[in-house]
């Protein structure tokens, strides 16, 4: 059987500079900086909130942030304003409260008047020749189309990109596998002497702990975080196999299961002595995908690039975070590993952010251009935040002339080290 979509004709509801598909952590720091560059900007979300894995998927820990300044530098002082911040004595990261992160970047958007769209999915986008002339979204309202002079992809899982025809890679490049999913949860009761999971010897008392009770975490590193309000834990204990991004079969049932395994597992903690008064708070509407599509740039990232760890004179930020690759089959013997292959730190060059196949289009956060190994150590938030105020940056120098590919990339590393990126 076959359904055959009448055509329609579709008015372009409102035209902008520049068009942010995402607002997760990268989108969020594109729209805000772009708008405060003078850019009129619409932004894009599919949840009803505002940062992505940041609030919906209650990551609730934010890595790699040593060295960065600008925007995450800012976020960092208004979260610890509000007390809801909690840094880890020894450590490049920090830990938040989500539902203050959600309300921090809702005033940070009116504040700088960014026009947003919530409960709104790209689902199409339209192009001209080697450039976006629009995209069409599906919400509240139905149908719309929103023009725009540039667009900026950070969805996470590079859509819009994959909606307009741009190339891109996706898995490891030999086996195709792809690293797992994770939902995160919010718990309370957790007894006062617990001190949660900050080494791998802690990760590995908290799985026995979890076997004790007869809980085989599908995650074999399971982690426990405290959190800025005092009764409060970051929970995770899951990993989801082979979820693809383009899968909403895969990616439902991935989200039904792990519920599951962390309702079994927060109730079989009860039994333990001390954690009878243990509740799971709430979990993630915002199932955590760590891999999907890596859009082809000007510019791909190289394992080769990691271990040399090169500089580049385009480059936006200096990544400290190691090749992280998480258990890619149920059966593995460890949560995450390296692959023996150590990193230095080393930049993200400005044409890894730029789409190769359209000259208004850039990418931001976890999608950007570089192989199955580079990925695995750029994707972190840390990183994504000063991708998405590079992409700014190269907006207001791409204003006039409408493209990506025109915009000198050392003028962009310039400006990201005047506003307190190491490089």
């Amino acid at each position: 059987m076959q359904i055959v979509e009448p055509t329609r004709t579709l008015e372009v509801a409102d035209e902008f500079d520049l068009i942010v598909c995402g607002a997760g952590p990268a989108g969020m720091a594109a729209a805000i900086n772009a708008s405060r560059l003078g850019l009129r900007v619409l932004l894009v979300e599919s949840q009803g909130c505002l940062g992505g894995i940041w609030t919906a998927g209650l990551l609730c820990l934010v890595l790699d942030v040593a060295g960065k300044g600008g925007f995450l530098e800012e976020i960092s002082e208004r979260l610890d304003a509000a007390g809801a911040r909690l840094p880890r004595p020894g450590r490049v990261d920090f830990l938040y409260d989500p539902e203050a992160m959600k309300v921090l970047l809702e005033q940070l958007c009116e504040e700088e008047g960014v026009h947003v769209r919530l409960h709104t999915r790209v689902v199409s986008a339209v192009r001209d020749g080697d450039g976006l002339r629009a995209i069409i979204t599906e919400g509240p309202g139905g149908r719309q189309a929103f023009a725009a002079s540039l667009f900026v992809d950070s969805t996470g899982n590079g859509d819009l990109a994959a909606y307009a025809g741009c190339a891109y890679d996706h898995g490891h490049p030999e086996t195709g596998k792809i690293q797992p999913a994770t939902l995160f949860a919010i718990i309370s009761g957790v007894p006062k002497d617990e001190p949660g999971t900050r080494s791998g010897e802690d990760k590995v008392r908290f799985r026995k702990m979890l076997n004790s009770v007869g809980v085989d975490p599908s995650y074999q590193s399971p982690s426990l975080f405290p959190l800025p309000h005092p009764d409060l834990h970051c929970l995770m204990i899951n990993h989801e196999y082979n979820v693809r991004c383009d899968s909403a079969e895969k990616i439902t049932k991935a989200t039904m299961r792990a519920r599951k395994e962390l309702h079994f597992a927060v109730e079989a903690l009860r039994r333990l002595p001390g954690w009878e008064q243990v509740r799971l708070v709430i979990t993630a509407s915002h199932i955590g995908l760590r891999e999907g599509r890596r859009v082809r740039g000007l510019y791909t990232i190289t394992v080769d690039d990691l271990l040399a760890g090169r500089r580049f004179d385009d480059g936006i930020c200096l990544v400290r975070f190691g090749i992280d690759v998480h258990a890619l089959e149920r059966n593995a013997t460890t949560g995450y590993t390296n692959f023996g292959l150590r990193s230095k730190p080393y930049h993200i060059p400005y044409r890894a952010l730029v789409a190769h196949d359209l000259n208004n289009l850039a990418i931001a956060g976890r999608c950007i251009s570089g192989d199955f190994y580079a990925h695995a150590s750029y994707r972190v938030t840390g990183n994504a935040v000063p991708m998405g105020e590079a992409v700014a940056i190269a907006a207001a120098m791409a204003r006039d002339t409408g493209s990506f590919h025109a915009v000198d990339g050392k003028a962009v590393s310039e400006k990201m080290r005047a506003r307190g990126y190491e490089l």
